[in-house]
């Protein structure tokens, strides 16, 4: 799914960006709403980013990543722990483009995002390549997602990739 979001371009760079889990519910200028098996999945467009809020019977899981103003945590290249039962997992990477290559990446995710049944994407007023996208992928007892977080006036593109799992120890019981 595709839209434009109705607000203005807030996180204007990339290094703005932040990382937390367990917050609640942000205000969401668009949501998707997935079921899997037992588990309910969430995709939030924020006017700051993206929220993804995984919820079923062992707990909920709630991943941000925005502008944050106050948060001590900036965006991490990595980080790995157990929430509850779930395993989780997350890595970004900031990519740095020239105009033509961005433009072309750009419109190159903002298709494979509006096309897919498990995709939202939502692009701010004043650019089109200035957007952020989810993909999400449902496997059983797992949950995977990509992000991407599209910095035209810097021609740089946030990419997050997460896994979210049932523990092999508590699957297998």
């Amino acid at each position: 799914m595709l839209t434009t979001l109705k607000t203005a371009y807030t996180d204007t760079r990339a290094s703005d960006l932040a990382w937390a889990l367990g917050r609640e519910p942000l205000p969401a200028l668009a949501v998707l709403d997935l079921q899997h098996h037992d588990i309910q999945v969430q995709l939030r467009l924020l006017g700051a980013s993206h929220q993804v809020i995984l919820e079923e019977e062992r707990g909920t899981c709630s991943e941000t990543v925005a502008c944050m103003p106050g948060s001590s945590t900036p965006l991490p290249l990595g980080v790995a722990k157990r929430l509850g039962d779930w395993e989780y997992e997350f890595a970004a990477h900031v990519e740095t483009l020239s105009r033509g290559s961005f433009a072309g990446r750009a419109q190159e995710l903002l298709a494979l995002v509006a096309e897919h049944p498990y995709g939202l994407a939502g692009t701010f007023p004043g650019s089109p390549h200035a957007f952020t996208a989810l993909l999400a992928q449902c496997q059983r007892d797992q949950v995977r997602w990509r992000t991407w977080h599209a910095y035209p006036q810097e021609g740089r593109l946030v990419a997050t990739r997460t896994r979210v799992g049932v523990r092999a120890a508590v699957a297998a019981v």
